[in-house]
């Protein structure tokens, strides 16, 4: 028997109580931070924000607006429900929540642990973006065991972490390598010695269009079955399914419109613009996609796909705001090189084949790197389940599916 089913069979053997978070910390949020108040006002102490690259951290400047242990959560956008445990002086910008525990009887990093694995569950994703908002985390019910419990989960669990963390970052350091040797023959691919005519991407698309979003407050136009894709969801990728389905009513209120499969799809705004994706199925696409539908006689997809690809950096140059946002024209106006096809089909099946090693979750070390962090999620989730007390029944939610490749741990 572990140390920690003794201490739950001994101290709670009859499950342990719910409490809603409103009833165990105060709740409140960031402010706005522009990217440009962030470079005026540069300094030490940390500003989080929505995304989840870098542990959020969108910069740093010279006051703080927190220092202690807090959690917080982003609140909206394609990372809605994410938490994320913070201990010293730091900021957070309108689209986080912040939890401040105010009781004896839970510790912080239980809580965080928690929530890691609850707060996901109540992000409303049904409509527009994704959003986990104060009002919905303030209901949300969690189980709090006795503090022994919770200190020998979060022992348990820290030690889980950073084994994981350990064996992932060796894997992503080798991928992050295969990454850089696949961006250096992009680069030389694509860097041509001869003389190559350089168009306008307009001069090579049969059609180029924007999409639409169907008003948010109408469940009519929602959970139909029409992929409906968002700039959050264009990564550098193939696209064969959305996270968002609308109606047909919602297709014709708004500007979505369909486009055909194979598509260069470069996103405009947000976090995303200035990335590609090309999508294998017909979809409708929101405003801030600019749909590319290439003239094959002219310049293969794939191509202009990897091309795209190579110039993120100088097309999201030409943005402008906080997200440096770009638009249709800058994206018409672009130019490319154009050679022969048959020289383009040859890069494209070069780079496809590097890509290929480098992103496919089916095989090498990305499928490596998600099984790590399945398995870590599945442990997480098995030590965090209590049945309440008073019931009966154990939670329906447990865990079943277990990883075959179990990681040892303490």
């Amino acid at each position: 028997m572990s140390k920690l089913e003794q201490l739950i069979q001994e101290l709670c053997p009859n499950g342990v109580e719910y409490k809603k978070i409103k009833e165990l910390a105060d709740i409140t949020r960031g402010k706005v931070m522009s990217k440009d108040f962030i470079r005026d006002n540069d300094g030490k102490y940390p500003v989080y924000s929505s995304q989840t690259e870098n542990e959020g951290k969108l910069g740093s400047i010279n006051t703080y607006m927190f220092d202690g242990e807090y959690l917080t959560w982003t609140t909206d956008g394609a990372n809605a429900g994410t938490v994320f445990y913070r201990c010293g002086k730091f900021n957070v910008t309108n689209v986080c929540g912040v939890i401040d525990p105010n009781v004896s009887n839970v510790i912080t990093k239980f809580l965080y642990y928690i929530l890691s694995v609850y707060a996901p569950r109540y992000v409303n994703a049904g409509m527009g973006n994704p959003k986990l908002m104060s009002n919905v985390m303030a209901e949300i019910s969690v189980p709090v065991p006795p503090l022994e419990v919770q200190r020998e989960i979060v022992r348990v669990l820290d030690s889980f972490t950073l084994l994981t963390a350990e064996l992932t970052a060796e894997l992503t350091a080798e991928l992050t390598a295969r990454k850089k040797q696949y961006e250096f023959y992009r680069n030389k691919l694509l860097t041509f010695r001869i003389d190559v005519d350089f168009v306008s991407i307009s001069n090579i698309c049969k059609s180029i269009c924007s999409g639409g979003t169907p008003k948010s407050s109408n469940k009519d136009y929602y959970d139909g079955n029409i992929p409906w894709l968002r700039t959050q969801e264009v990564n550098w990728n193939d696209i064969f399914d959305t996270q968002i389905k609308i109606t047909e009513e919602g297709l014709k209120s708004s500007s979505a419109k369909i486009i055909p499969e194979n598509c260069v799809i470069v996103a405009m705004y947000g976090a995303t613009a200035a990335k590609v994706a090309v999508n294998k199925i017909q979809l409708a696409t929101n405003q801030a996609c600019c749909n590319l539908e290439i003239d094959e006689s002219k310049a293969l997809y794939r191509y202009v796909f990897h091309w795209l690809s190579k110039e993120y950096l100088s097309l999201k140059a030409l943005g402008q705001g906080s997200q440096s946002n770009i638009n249709a024209q800058i994206i018409k106006q672009y130019k490319i090189p154009l050679p022969p096809l048959d020289v383009q089909k040859r890069i494209v099946e070069v780079l496809d084949n590097f890509d290929k090693i480098c992103t496919d979750l089916n095989i090498g070390l990305p499928a490596e790197i998600e099984a790590r962090q399945k398995q870590y999620e599945y442990y997480r989730d098995l030590l965090l389940t209590f049945a309440e007390k008073g019931s009966t029944m154990f939670p329906t939610d447990r865990p079943t599916d277990r990883p075959t490749d179990r990681p040892k741990h303490n």
